[in-house]
């Protein structure tokens, strides 16, 4: 199927409206917390200091994706909460999602690598866009996962 043409924004969550924050959550819940069977708090307090990636066909919600500043200056940025619609799988957007997300990381973070903890059967889709593992399989809220990293981009000469 071919991609769907979207728009994209990257938001902090005080600039959502009540509706688009609402359409955000319950995406990420309908997928994370009742599709995966996998009971666990969604809201984990990470949302308020992130930046929030969507995908975006009208005021119509595709896919989404959480990004968190580094801590520490050598730190890493960290993907995260990347969720692609159920409405709207099999249009290839969870690879604009990410290439969007790499590029936001990249242009607000230059200097820092980018993190994420994949889902176990997706470390192949993840090393498409030059993420390598970094840790063994562990079980997070009852699912495979493995940490992953995307070394920053080499700066130009």
């Amino acid at each position: 199927m071919a991609p769907t043409t979207y728009t994209t924004d990257l938001k902090g969550l005080d600039e959502f409206s009540a509706r688009e924050l609402y359409d955000l959550l319950r995406m990420r819940v309908d997928v994370f917390v009742v599709e995966q069977n996998c009971p666990y708090s969604e809201l984990d307090g990470k949302d308020i200091d992130a930046l929030h990636l969507r995908l975006l066909d009208g005021a119509e919600l595709l896919a989404s994706a959480r990004i968190l500043k580094p801590h520490e200056p050598q730190d890493a940025s960290k993907i995260g909460r990347v969720v692609v619609s159920p409405a709207h799988r099999g249009k290839r957007l969870g690879d604009a999602l990410m290439s969007e997300a790499i590029t936001a990381c990249e242009r607000l973070y230059p200097a820092n690598a980018i993190a994420l903890s994949a889902q176990a059967h997706l470390q192949r889709f993840y090393e498409s866009f030059g993420f390598i593992g970094t840790s063994q399989e562990y079980l997070e809220d009852g699912i495979p996962h493995i940490d992953m990293v995307r070394q920053r981009a080499t700066q130009p000469a």
